[in-house]
């Protein structure tokens, strides 16, 4: 072959390939302009070609996939990603998305990304807390910890690792330190949400019921709506006794019109114990409109400890009927026997109801013990 002819072949192959590297060439201001304008489908658009081009291109796939995330289209980003990986396993674009995408749907996988993420990147904070996260729920709450602890210490100035330390702190009942931790961070940030709530957490699990008073209330000048720091406001002021203020947060949670039924049944227990008792029963009607089997049963016993305390036995026996029931609970069985026997003083009533709760109770506690051998012993024998 003439050299004339090789230099001609060669000038047309160096034509095409650099043909084909304009094809596949991407003009970065034109995608970060359609970012920049949320135009994630006219991204998709223009990217699809270029990758299909080229699935070596990591440029255009990094974009594609971004492209795929930002447009709620997870089952496509994660195919882009996956195949950056292939390409590339070193990749911190890829592995990133990847351990983002499997955090919750496959966190098995999520881990692996993100245990490779700290080996490329190990000063990284927000790895260690997502790797530290993901062993806390496995619970392997001592591992977690020393991949949160590694996340506070690199950037304790970022709340979301200091709030993930101090929950698994909480889990593992250290609340001395959880508790230390959080004040500082109440101390940078007296409003934070997210500190406040986990330092009621921790105070009521600690049983340190006047400690959950001030982050709770903070909580609600903040209009917190979250009901899990919430019902630990109700219930801390129900086990202080400060009923007017169980009834306070409670009314406040159903002003926001929030109808759960835990709030209207301890609305209505902190009412009977300010001996409101016609109030009590309305939000116990309230209560039963919503109720589920588990907890309706719960309903009518609060009922007739209600018609009890002011004297109304009938209805008393009536409720723990119901209650009997719907749910055969022999507890209500008892009631209805003791109220008969003791206030009622109707022998032959209580006698069929104790016959009743004898062949039907299974006592477990020392109270239910001690009350059914009184039963057996009193009542037990044929007249």
């Amino acid at each position: 072959m003439k050299i004339s002819t090789l230099l001609t072949a060669g000038s047309i192959l160096l034509c095409q390939s650099f043909a084909s590297a304009q094809s596949t060439a991407i003009d970065k201001n034109k995608v970060q302009d359609y970012f920049q304008e949320q135009q994630f489908d006219e991204a998709i658009q223009y990217l699809q070609p270029l990758v299909e081009a080229d699935s070596t291109n990591q440029a255009a796939l990094r974009y594609l996939g971004y492209a795929y995330y930002m447009n709620d289209n997870v089952r496509d980003a994660k195919t882009v990603y996956l195949k950056m990986f292939s390409n590339d396993s070193l990749n911190v674009t890829a592995n990133h998305y990847l351990a983002t995408i499997f955090y919750n749907r496959e966190p098995d996988l999520a881990m692996e990304y993100y245990a490779r993420l700290i080996r490329l990147q190990p000063r990284v904070a927000n790895y260690h807390r997502g790797l530290g996260e993901l062993f806390s729920r496995k619970k392997g709450k001592d591992t977690a910890l020393v991949y949160l602890h590694n996340a506070y210490a690199l950037a304790p100035g970022d709340f979301r690792n200091l709030v993930a330390l101090a929950e698994v702190l909480i889990d593992v009942k250290d609340y001395a330190q959880a508790d230390s931790l959080l004040e500082v961070g109440l101390t940078r940030d007296s409003n934070n949400m997210s500190v406040l709530r986990s330092r009621v957490r921790s105070a009521y699990e600690n049983k340190d019921y006047n400690a959950v008073l001030k982050p709770g209330e903070a909580l609600i000048r903040l209009s917190e709506l979250n009901l899990g720091p919430i019902n630990k406001l109700i219930l801390s002021y129900y086990n202080l006794q400060r009923y007017e203020e169980s009834v306070r947060v409670c009314e406040y949670v159903m002003r926001a019109g929030i109808e759960v039924e835990a709030v209207y049944y301890y609305a209505a227990k902190s009412f009977a114990k300010l001996k409101q008792y016609d109030r009590s029963n309305e939000l116990l009607d309230a209560c039963l409109e919503k109720a589920i089997s588990k907890t309706g049963e719960m309903y009518y016993f609060a009922y007739g400890e209600n018609f009890e305390a002011t004297k109304q036995f009938k209805k008393a026996v009536a409720a723990y009927d119901t209650a009997y029931y719907l749910y055969k609970s022999p507890l209500a069985l008892y009631n209805c026997g003791r109220i008969c026997e003791v206030s009622l003083k109707n022998e032959a009533l209580a006698r069929k109801y104790y016959t009743q709760y004898l062949k039907t109770a299974i006592p477990l506690d020392a109270d239910e013990r001690k009350a059914y051998a009184y039963v057996k012993q009193r009542w037990g024998k044929k007249k």
